[in-house]
């Protein structure tokens, strides 16, 4: 029978492909890691990654200027001492030698509500980092649950190209043991041959993408280099799932962490340009000295209380409240423009996922079947004599071009999944560990 071992093949590509929706996670060459999960490869980057590091280490500095500013005066007292040694000449007798002293104790304080407006700068300052780390690490979360899902993706393509080589190489060899038993034409070997090195030159392809996306994953996870980490992945998490509402995701939009730290940064710079327009207030610094003088017999004890005001006819701080007054302004177009900018991104990638949920759920539910009547057509056709080699060929590439477009659907549709997740500022979905 002509094609009883390609229709065979065929029946054997068809089987495989029934099952697109299961993860396959072929093994490769020189892999020394076990697979690791989401949740592994999160831990990971938290503990390693130099910028999530650096930011949390800004909190130590807030919190000292959290602490100066809550300080009961801005400026430290001043204690001052002050002697003198005073030789008074007397007429008919030698010259007196006095010893006065003084001692003194000043204060400088705010008049004009500085000290207010310097622990809400502060307060905002620690809530801005607060919200940036969150940001941070979510956003690092996603990086590295993309980057684990293209990982994934690529062992899943690797295990088809492999199926796709072994395929067309059977079908190569087969045609060519009916090539010279005179069965088939040269034309059928030659085009047998093609496919067969087309599907050996996509595997290399495919593991060379495989090796970069390991490297990538391993280079998020601060690993060893040359660590190659070989992951254990679902792409069809929350797929089935409904997909959360649009509305409720742009009414939560400005308490999502983004917006919250643009909001501080609004507050502290705010707070910033009612500091510097305190500043024009003067300080008033208060005094208080005791000390000692006159003759030896007439020592006088003095008690002094000064007080002292700038007056601000020249210096009126236009310069640090020009430069508050700007900052505030920037700080409200970037918390406004966040606002917009959010909700464009999230009708947009919302939308997208809606698109994309429906699309992978149609090639699992109608594609795989259809492929796996194809088959059984096939097999009917090849009993009749109906189909030749170019139809198989057809029939074969059909199979295997809608795995690997169910695997490119999937990791776009998770892709989607975690971008729209971080734009709405929520935590990753709790299957996943969080």
């Amino acid at each position: 029978m002509r094609f009883k071992l390609l229709v065979a093949a065929t029946l054997w590509a068809a089987t495989t492909g029934a099952s697109f929706a299961q993860n396959t996670e072929p093994p490769v060459a020189g892999q020394a890691l076990r697979a690791l999960t989401l949740e592994e490869a999160w831990r990971l980057a938290e503990q390693a990654n130099p910028a999530l590091r650096r930011k949390a280490a800004q909190q130590a500095a807030l919190e000292g200027l959290a602490q100066d500013a809550r300080a009961l005066f801005f400026s430290n007292p001043q204690i001052s001492w002050e002697g003198t040694r005073r030789d008074v000449p007397l007429s008919g007798a030698p010259d007196e030698r006095r010893k006065e002293w003084s001692a003194g104790l000043s204060q400088t304080l705010e008049i004009g509500g500085q000290r207010g407006y310097r622990v809400s700068a502060a307060d905002a300052a620690i809530s801005a980092q607060a919200a940036q780390l969150e940001t941070q690490r979510r956003e690092l979360q996603v990086i590295v649950a993309q980057q684990f899902y293209r990982v994934q993706a690529l062992q899943q393509r690797v295990g088809v190209e492999e199926a796709a080589q072994a395929l067309f190489e059977q079908t190569a060899s087969a045609v060519s043991k009916r090539r010279e038993a005179g069965e088939d034409t040269r034309l059928d070997a030659n085009v047998a041959a093609v496919e067969a090195e087309r599907a050996r030159s996509q595997l290399d392809a495919t593991r060379e993408q495989l090796i970069a996306a390991r490297n990538d994953l391993a280079a998020a996870l601060q690993l060893p280099a040359g660590a190659q980490p070989e992951v254990s992945a679902d792409l069809a998490t929350a797929l089935e799932q409904a997909l959360p509402a649009l509305a409720p995701l742009l009414s939560a939009l400005p308490t999502q962490p983004r917006q919250r730290a643009l909001a501080a940064q609004e507050d502290g710079a705010r707070a910033r340009l009612g500091l510097e327009r305190a500043s024009r207030m003067p300080d008033l610094t208060l005094g208080l000295s005791v000390g000692r003088e006159g003759a030896t017999d007439a020592r006088e004890r003095l008690t002094t209380l000064s007080l002292s005001v700038p007056l601000p006819l020249f210096k009126r701080n236009a310069t640090g409240v020009g430069e508050a007054s700007a900052a505030l302004t920037q700080a409200q177009i970037e918390r406004e423009s966040g606002l917009r900018d959010g909700e464009a991104n999230l009708r947009s990638l919302h939308a997208r996922l809606q698109s994309l949920q429906r699309r992978v759920q149609r090639l699992q539910g109608v594609v795989a079947p259809t492929l796996a009547s194809n088959a059984q057509l096939s097999e009917k056709s090849r009993r009749a004599g109906q189909i030749g080699l170019l139809e198989h060929i057809v029939v074969s590439r059909q199979a295997l071009d809608a795995r690997r477009d169910l695997i490119d659907a999937q990791l776009e549709f998770q892709n989607t999944r975690l971008a729209l997740t971080q734009a709405a500022g929520l935590p990753l979905a709790p299957e996943q560990g969080k």
